[in-house]
């Protein structure tokens, strides 16, 4: 319920807008002096406080400040007496949301609380978002306790406080642009724009008008003036994806932002200032691209100011299982699914599984197995064949010759199945036997 704090020493007056308050709907509080006023304020952190200037230990003025100090996104409204103007002005200086003067019709009392609580609502809401999106977006969203990762997330906290331009070095899936929103959220841009492009999603014409926008008449089609993602990150933080990729032309104009914080629109004669920091990431060898020409050595060595390698998941298998515990609650969630039971054939397949497409590839598997599983648990069967595959290479290696035709077989059949996206009347013919056959060894080998 909305809280409404009533600090007034008059008990007849304190009283009646108590219980005029209550019938709108709030949740009322009362004190009679500044004391009893604040231990409301810590105990119960009302949204509004609707307070008297003249009171008996202080001055309702003053007491401003300290109810704003232990409960800042409260909104308080100064009751003046006898319409002393200089109280109202001196209260909003302190802070104070508005005032009215003592002894007004209703009409205007129930209206300005109705106002401050909607506005005190909305702090506590923008609140929450905040936190939400610094929790989901923070260090602590990282997760595993690697030595690997921790070293990577070390460094990335110790830059954060800094403004430096930063290159994240790392395989597809490793989490680049997590850490980027991490370094962004720890550091003095927070509160600013966080702006991610991928340089490796659009032709280099069109890379162009996005990042650094364009002036009207520039080309066909450009009707009107358009902002550049660089602009949209001014004062905020940028992230540019896949770096690499970035045709050799533009990493000239990138080049003179380090330099100068300066570019062109493309149709434009007169530069554009900017101020960001730029992070950037790659899954290329940036010292080959510049051995054969392909990326800029200054380029490389302006961003390059601070790098950081995020490991590879197959060099930090102790962190799959707790990779695959979130996932799997957070995907849960989302389909509106049940887990009861993960079975430890399932997660031991995870962990052995050489991940290619790193964290990505585990999000998408753990998506997939909860989607397609038909009970309440996580097995074997939940896997995609390429996973199942792993574990048949396993078997292989640790059983005897007289079970190498079956395992290869079984093999055989689930990559052909694999290959034709499951249509089974396809995978017979390739494997040239009868669609009755191929469903009994489908039967057989639990496919």
């Amino acid at each position: 319920m909305n809280k409404l704090l009533i600090i007034d020493d008059e008990n007849q007056i304190r009283k009646l807008l108590s219980r005029l308050m209550e019938l709108e709907g709030y949740e009322v509080l009362q004190a009679a002096d500044c004391r009893s006023g604040l231990k409301q304020v810590e105990v119960n952190a009302p949204n509004v406080v609707l307070c008297d200037v003249r009171l008996p230990d202080g001055n309702g003025v003053d007491l401003i400040e300290r109810i704003k100090k232990n409960s800042p996104l409260s909104e308080i409204i100064m009751l003046t007496a006898h319409g002393n103007i200089a109280d109202g002005v001196q209260a909003i200086k302190n802070g104070a949301f508005d005032y009215i003067t003592k002894g007004d019709d209703n009409n205007k009392i129930i209206p300005l609380i109705s106002r401050a609580m909607e506005k005190a609502l909305m702090n506590n809401r923008l609140k929450q978002l905040e936190e939400q999106v610094g929790n989901k977006y923070s260090f602590d969203s990282i997760l595993g306790n690697s030595k690997q990762i921790k070293e990577a997330v070390s460094l990335a906290k110790k830059v954060a406080a800094t403004d430096i331009p930063v290159l994240l070095t790392g395989e597809t899936g490793t989490g680049k642009e997590v850490f980027a929103q991490a370094i962004h959220v720890a550091g003095i841009r927070k509160n600013k724009s966080f702006v991610a492009v991928n340089c490796s999603a659009f032709s280099k014409e069109l890379l162009a008008s996005e990042m650094f926008g364009h002036k009207a008449g520039s080309f066909t089609g450009a009707t009107k003036d358009k902002k550049g993602l660089f602009e949209e990150a001014n004062h905020g933080t940028i992230f540019l994806d896949e770096i690499g990729e970035m045709e050799f032309e533009l990493q000239a104009k990138l080049l003179r932002i380090l330099e100068t914080g300066e570019f062109l629109k493309i149709g434009d004669t007169k530069p554009t200032k900017v101020d960001v920091r730029i992070i950037a990431a790659t899954n290329r060898n940036l010292q080959k691209e510049i051995e054969e020409n392909r990326f800029r050595e200054d380029l490389f060595y302006r961003l390059s100011v601070f790098q950081i390698h995020l490991p590879a998941l197959r060099e930090r298998t102790e962190d799959i299982k707790a990779l695959a515990n979130y996932f799997i609650a957070t995907y849960a969630a989302k389909l509106v699914r049940r887990v009861r039971h993960i079975s430890p054939e399932y997660m031991n397949a995870l962990t052995r599984h050489v991940w290619r497409g790193n964290i990505r590839e585990l999000r998408n598997v753990i998506e997939r197995s909860l989607i397609v599983c038909s009970d309440e648990s996580l097995t074997l069967e939940d896997l995609p064949i390429e996973i199942l595959n792993d574990q048949l290479d396993e078997i292989t290696a640790k059983n005897s010759s007289d079970l190498e035709l079956s395992v290869m077989e079984r093999r055989h059949i689930c990559r052909v199945l694999q290959f034709t996206k499951g249509n089974k009347t396809e995978t017979a013919r390739l494997l040239k036997i009868g669609l009755t056959t191929l469903y009994r060894k489908i039967e057989e080998y639990k496919l």
